[in-house]
């Protein structure tokens, strides 16, 4: 029920940004409109592959190894186990929770999964070496990541404590 709110809510925010485009009468919506054409025609591949892709990859995973390392058994060894899968996984949205979807349907736990979620959004590898190390100082990439330690494994606790 909630995501049927939240879509709407977007939907009405949506239409009064285009009617308060649309009376500037300088192309602004033309404009706008013709952006948002340009990035629904970007993404809708990439979605298509990440989803199919997850799909085919729920299938291909051995369950007893996904089971055994990230199941709902594998306690804090396995939460761990993923907040370094998720910080060692490259990629955007696509890829992270494509990966996630994937792992759950192979019969990782909930917990595992929020925790390789919140390290693959907390510190990507990748993402720290490519755009924090060279933009941000050192010393202060160093303080964010310590600090983002622990969220995944709050983040997992929270999830085991979730009535879903």
């Amino acid at each position: 029920m909630i995501i049927i709110i939240v879509t709407a809510l977007l939907y009405v925010i949506v239409g009064i940004l285009l009617l308060a485009a649309l009376r500037r009468k300088d192309g602004t919506a033309k404009n706008a409109l013709m952006f948002t054409l340009w990035d629904f025609l970007n993404l809708m591949p990439r979605l298509a592959v990440g989803i199919i892709g997850a799909g085919f990859l729920a299938r291909v995973l051995p369950q007893d190894l996904v089971n055994t390392l990230l199941g709902p058994g594998s306690g804090l060894l396995g939460i761990a186990g993923a907040s370094i899968a998720g910080a060692l996984t490259p990629g955007g949205p696509v890829v992270g929770f494509a990966l996630g979807s994937a792992a759950l349907k192979a019969g990782a736990g909930l917990p595992q999964i929020v925790a390789f979620v919140t390290a693959w959004s907390l510190y990507t590898l990748n993402r720290i070496l490519v755009w924090e190390v060279p933009f941000m100082p050192f010393r202060f990439v160093v303080l964010r990541i310590v600090v983002s330690l622990p969220f995944p494994f709050l983040a997992a606790w929270l999830a085991m404590l979730a009535p879903i």
